[in-house]
């Protein structure tokens, strides 16, 4: 069975924005490997749109191999969206989800292959609430943001997790992997 897991960058204050982190070299060639050893990531509407930002790197690379590998990566990697408004999408790694999350998810996890990843904020929160997540890997940059999206935003429920392993980049960025106590 596949797992879910969710995968984020977030301040250490537990904002997820992405104009308070900039990734680097490092950070880039780990989320390249990341997708390249994916099977599908889950996205919702403002997440995928953010990375649309990637499709011009596939035809005018733009000379920084970290960033040119993530931008292949990001193409080839096949995305379902999850939108109420979207009526298809320009990438054609990517496909509208026909299913509500709950039962593409569900769905997902029965299907032989690689991991399922998902990378929007909007989508972990739902799945939290659905226990539907296997591992959380939450890259915690070193950036007060002060404000934004918190990650955990409208969970009731306590939520015991284990740390199951770390890596740490040399910005000082480091990467928490947790489970689900339990699981």
């Amino acid at each position: 069975m596949r797992k879910i897991i969710a995968a984020i960058n977030m301040t250490v204050d537990g904002f997820c924005d992405h104009t308070a982190i900039i990734p680097d070299e490092e950070i880039h060639q780990h989320y390249t490997e990341l997708l390249n050893n994916a099977g599908v990531i889950l996205y919702g509407r403002i997440t995928y749109q953010l990375m649309e930002f990637w499709q011009p790197f596939i035809k005018n690379p733009s000379g920084e191999k970290s960033m040119d590998d993530f931008a292949i990566a990001i193409d080839k990697i096949p995305k379902i969206v999850f939108s109420h408004t979207l009526k298809n999408t320009e990438w054609e790694s990517a496909k509208l989800a026909n299913r509500d999350l709950e039962e593409e998810v569900l769905e997902l996890k029965k299907q032989s292959g690689k991991d399922i990843f998902v990378g929007s904020r909007s989508l972990i929160i739902q799945l939290i609430k659905l226990n539907l997540i296997d591992e959380f890997q939450l890259c915690v940059h070193p950036v007060v943001a002060g404000s934004g999206l918190p990650l955990f935003e409208n969970i009731n429920d306590r939520i015991l997790l284990q740390l199951v392993k770390t890596k740490t980049f040399d910005s000082g960025a480091i990467i928490l992997y947790y489970e689900p106590a339990g699981k």
